[in-house]
């Protein structure tokens, strides 16, 4: 049986070798805003399309972060990255910390940009129907998306954000993945990393909020960082992208490892 290789494309010829994974409304296409500014001379970027979005819209799958992680660290062989860093968004902020327990020994570093901790994320009933059905109701990803962003966002930017979440997900693999990030807790399997790993909140952003960073991430991982952007929500690729870019890039090259490190065996 072929093995299942997520849908990605490269940017850069750095050897400082970096995953861009997205989150729950989008595909890789939400890191769109920050392409044109990324260092591709310190760092070779991949941006993956998880199982259940993009070009992998209709790939079978659990939609878990866990098959997610494995589905990375295979791609990584075949790419030939023996060590590499992560930056995740949102859910995809989840499945840079299930690397974390997968494969600590290849990562240099972790980003989660509004990540979701690993210990899940508690809903009240009612946000847990309006998160639910956001599968097949675009009015409840349009509500989520202005909630999270402050409600300062323009209407036609929400509405085209929702536009581009239904184009590029699978309304059945978006329901399970809600499961998977929002229900499993494994930070027990990843407490004490010492991984460097930096959080980026959005101040904007009330649902994954530097306070609630500062109580999970921070505490779990040894050599924990946290940056809040003042005048983020939760898509900070969208509104804050040149600053998303500084603190991102200025953190990975804290942590460059070693150049020949990068290199898997022949």
């Amino acid at each position: 049986m072929t093995a299942f290789v997520l849908p990605h494309e490269l940017h850069g010829d750095g050897t400082h070798k970096v995953f861009a994974v997205h989150g729950w409304f989008a595909d890789r296409s939400a890191y769109a805003p920050v392409l044109p500014d990324l260092d591709r001379t310190s760092f070779q970027y991949a941006l993956v399309d998880l199982r259940g979005y993009g070009r992998a819209r209709h790939a079978d799958g659990a939609y878990t972060t866990g098959e997610a992680a494995l589905d990375l660290v295979a791609l990584a062989d075949r790419l030939g990255w023996a060590r590499f860093s992560v930056v995740g968004h949102s859910m995809g902020g989840a499945v840079a910390q299930r690397l974390l327990a997968v494969a600590p020994d290849r990562l240099r570093a972790v980003v989660g940009v509004s990540p979701v901790p690993a210990s899940g994320l508690a809903l009240p009933p009612e946000q847990w129907e309006l998160f639910a059905q956001a599968a097949d109701r675009p009015e409840n990803r349009r509500a989520i998306i202005d909630v999270t962003t402050g409600g300062r966002r323009p209407a036609a930017w929400l509405d085209r954000m929702v536009a581009r979440s239904l184009a590029d997900s699978d309304a059945k693999a978006f329901r399970a993945w809600l499961d998977s990030w929002a229900r499993e807790d494994f930070h027990k399997r990843v407490e004490g990393s010492t991984v460097p790993a930096l959080a980026v909140a959005g101040a904007l952003d009330p649902a994954l909020s530097a306070g609630l960073l500062r109580r999970t991430w921070l505490t779990w991982y040894a050599r924990a960082e946290l940056h809040e952007l003042p005048c983020a929500g939760h898509y900070a690729m969208d509104e804050t992208p040149l600053e998303l870019i500084r603190v991102v890039e200025d953190f990975l090259r804290r942590h460059p490892g070693g150049e020949t490190a990068d290199k898997a065996p022949a």
